[in-house]
């Protein structure tokens, strides 16, 4: 992926801390005493399990045991509110920054230039927007606080267990050492392939967008199968990642098994050898076994959150890459705003590369006065729709100006220019919905009476009439249940919807049968009246009446006139328009 800004994305605990936690500091300390009163709540089952034993059943004190009683109820009430609270505070706060980060890289991704769409997986910036900002729920949800809390807990943990057997406690602190050793490694192995689990994840998606997009291209060519190798390799690929990940995680759990275990069998000599010569109650074994789970818990939790954080990291890393895009609109010093638009589009000598040193247009001049209609013919390749692009601002000069109403289009802003622009593709894109919806895009505050005059005007009622649901209908997903000239019909209307002052027309009459064309041209003669109109025309029969036809070839402009004027140059134009005529 081409990244735009020279600044290097890394995210890093102290940047994570500043923007994301230290903001949400009184939540995160709501949080944090919250869970302090369950794991203190917690720690009185341990504490009546030793007054139950060694003082209320030697003494058959039954008034003692029903007031524990209580108190063991109250503090399991206790567990029930703070955690109740917990959710409520801090994972539905974690889960409001999910979506209004979603929110913001979404926005971010719509603000960048086309350059960069071109170079970037559709599915995987579904992934960006919808997966990476997930694992902020790890920084503001429980996680966070439950480790933090737990690693107080088990402090408070400690100091008691010292209190009741220094020995045992020091013997417990051999194989939670070692443990913590293992777990050191493990992470520093686990980190790398945690942060390539989301990029592949990403590539795996892009490449799912493709292949459900293009279906009826793979039935056609009966590539099923080659497509279904393609994937297997992807999600190998995955699975190979989450292997690892997955034996190092294990490798962590297995030994804090093993190296526990071996703690509890100590635990359990020691205090077997110390009850039976009188200096431990049965009661105090009982509670020093239990404090023990309250302060290992917290470390043997340290490789899950440790590899949840790295998570998060990995994903707020790949996220930080995109919002550190420079939108199209910062890109150069964009301030001017158009007052008064007309609609008058200049080139000076604009050429524009895809790659360096491979230009696809050369030096270009050409002025379309305002409400004229320039048309762009030549053979495909020649440089057409790089042209169509440049008039439209989604794509840059690498040299040259192009101006409108004078004013350096590079310096506009591109709101001022693109409100009175209008495009109609040969591909045009249909959203999933209806009829209605689709034209309304481009206008939805329009009056029911415009709508109707943008639907009359396109022929779209030709069809929509014929439908149960008229306008309504759903048209399903990019418009497939549509015809070609349908879909493109709609597209028009959408334009005409728009009431643009500049329009592109890029081949829009391509996928449309001779009866069709016919309609549309006659409501294209509408829409392009008194508006300035740049049109890609693959059929010649249809542009003779432009102001001015510009033949393309090689990138520059070979021939230029009206439709009478390059006839009688017996040239390109006069080939391509005699050829086309034959056919």
């Amino acid at each position: 992926m081409k990244n735009n800004t020279t600044k290097e994305s890394r995210t890093t605990l102290s940047k994570v801390f500043k923007t994301i936690i230290w903001p949400r500091r009184k939540l995160m300390f709501i949080g944090l005493t919250l869970i302090l009163i369950s794991r203190l709540a917690a720690l009185v089952l341990p504490w009546a399990s030793k007054i139950l034993l060694d003082e209320i059943i030697p003494n058959k004190d039954l008034q003692t045991l029903y007031n524990l009683l209580w108190f063991i109820g109250a503090s399991i009430l206790i567990q029930a509110i703070t955690s109740f609270l917990l959710t409520k505070v801090l994972t539905v706060q974690a889960h409001y920054l999910i979506a209004k980060l979603r929110i913001q890289v979404q926005e971010k991704v719509l603000s960048l230039p086309i350059s960069f769409f071109d170079s970037t997986k559709s599915g995987a910036l579904v992934s960006r927007i919808m997966s990476d900002v997930s694992g902020v729920r790890n920084l503001i949800g429980t996680g966070l606080v439950q480790l933090v809390g737990g690693m107080i807990t088990a402090l408070i943990s400690f100091i008691l267990l010292v209190q009741i057997s220094p020995l045992m406690t020091l013997f417990v602190f051999v194989p939670v050492g070692v443990f913590g050793y293992v777990a050191l490694r493990a992470f520093k192995y686990i980190r790398p392939i945690i942060r390539t689990q989301g990029k592949i994840n990403a590539e795996v998606k892009g490449r799912l967008t493709e292949t459900l997009a293009g279906v009826r291209v793979i039935k056609g060519f009966n590539a099923d199968k080659q497509e279904i190798e393609n994937f297997k390799e992807d999600v190998n690929r995955l699975y190979q990642n989450v292997k690892k990940s997955l034996i190092a995680k294990a490798l962590m759990t297995s030994s804090s098994t093993l190296l526990l275990g071996l703690a509890s069998i100590g635990i359990m000599g020691i205090g077997g050898i110390f009850i039976i010569q009188s200096e431990m109650t049965i009661g105090e074994f009982l509670f020093f076994t239990l404090l023990l789970g309250f302060m290992i818990a917290p470390i043997s939790q340290i490789s899950n959150i440790g590899s949840q954080l790295t998570g998060t990291l990995a994903g707020l890393d790949r996220t930080e890459e995109i919002m550190s895009q420079i939108p199209e609109d910062e890109i150069g010093s964009r301030t001017d705003t158009i007052e008064n638009f007309k609609g008058n589009l200049t080139f000076d000598n604009v050429s524009f590369s895809y790659e360096a040193e491979k230009d696809v247009i050369n030096n270009i001049s050409f002025s379309a006065p305002a409400g004229s209609v320039i048309a762009l013919v030549g053979s495909s390749g020649s440089g057409k729709s790089t042209i169509a692009g440049l008039s439209a601002s989604f794509l840059k000069p690498k040299s040259g100006k192009i101006y409108v109403d004078a004013y350096d289009l590079s310096k506009v802003k591109l709101s001022s220019y693109r409100k009175h622009l209008g495009v109609v593709l040969q591909e045009d894109f249909l959203f999933e919905g209806s009829i209605r919806e689709n034209i309304l895009f481009s206008n939805p505050n329009a009056s029911n009476e415009e709508l109707l005059n943008a639907v009359n005007t396109a022929y779209v009622n030709e069809f929509t009439d014929r439908f149960e649901d008229g306008l309504d209908t759903m048209i399903g997903e990019r418009g497939i249940k549509l015809s070609g000239g349908q879909r493109q019909r709609i597209a028009i209307s959408r334009a005409i919807l728009a009431n643009p002052k500049v329009i592109i027309l890029d081949e829009a009459t391509s996928n449309l049968d001779t009866e069709s064309e016919a309609l549309i041209q006659k409501s294209l003669a509408e829409l392009v009246e008194g508006r300035t109109t740049i049109v890609i025309a693959h059929r010649l029969s249809t542009i003779k009446k432009a102001d001015k036809i510009l033949v393309i070839e090689s990138g520059s402009i070979a021939e230029s006139g009206t439709h009478d004027e390059l006839i009688s140059l017996n040239g390109r134009y006069h080939e391509l328009y005699t050829y086309q005529s034959k056919i």
